[in-house]
């Protein structure tokens, strides 16, 4: 399988959204971006921001869509074709309710989980065969909340946690560059503190 080349961050675009749990996939963005010492542009071709990292020395992609999440879709494939890129080659990041803050996960394909991103990117494909990141963001217990939920910001702690599950995922990010996913996953799925020497 070809290692990552674009990475979509998954958010709403304006600042009373910039701190949302539902923006996590735009945190995850901004952190990579800045670590890399790279900017954000406009990029009206792919309806969002974009920039290009080097992941250990290799070329990918970044993409914020502003395009608000529910249509995450066009955006994203927009991108694909624009850089003549495969949706295999496409790494989606973003917020998961399913799992608890300070948690991330990696998968390929498989449903969308109510996520109305996601559920948009496999509508315009025709297909979810496409890697996936989650970020947890916890559940708020009841599902009449959840529109709330995704749309307020996290506590202090609930922050901290999912940026510290954010550093996790890109210290594994260059596995899934090379395309070494099931290193990449096992890594990223063994907590911190059960992994000897560390």
């Amino acid at each position: 399988m070809p290692g990552i080349r674009l990475i979509a961050g998954l958010g709403n675009p304006g600042a009373e959204y910039l701190r949302n749990r539902h923006n996590a996939g735009f945190w995850f963005a901004d952190v990579l971006a800045t670590g890399a010492g790279e900017r954000f542009a406009i990029e009206k071709r792919v309806h969002g921001a974009a920039c290009r990292v080097a992941v250990d020395g290799e070329p990918v992609r970044v993409l914020k869509p502003d395009t608000f999440m529910n249509e995450s879709g066009r955006a994203v494939v927009a991108a694909l074709n624009y850089w003549k890129l495969t949706p295999d080659e496409l790494l989606v990041v973003h917020d998961d309710l399913d799992l608890s803050p300070g948690t991330a996960r990696l998968k390929f394909d498989g449903g969308h989980g109510g996520q109305n991103g996601v559920r948009d990117i496999m509508a315009q494909l025709g297909h979810g065969k496409f890697h996936r990141l989650r970020i947890g963001i916890g559940h708020p217990g009841d599902r009449n909340r959840v529109t709330p939920w995704v749309l307020g910001n996290p506590s202090a702690a609930d922050e901290d946690a999912m940026l510290d599950a954010i550093a996790r995922a890109l210290d594994v990010l260059p596995l899934a560059v090379v395309g070494d996913f099931s290193e990449a996953t096992k890594r990223l799925n063994t907590k911190q503190d059960s992994v000897p020497g560390v």
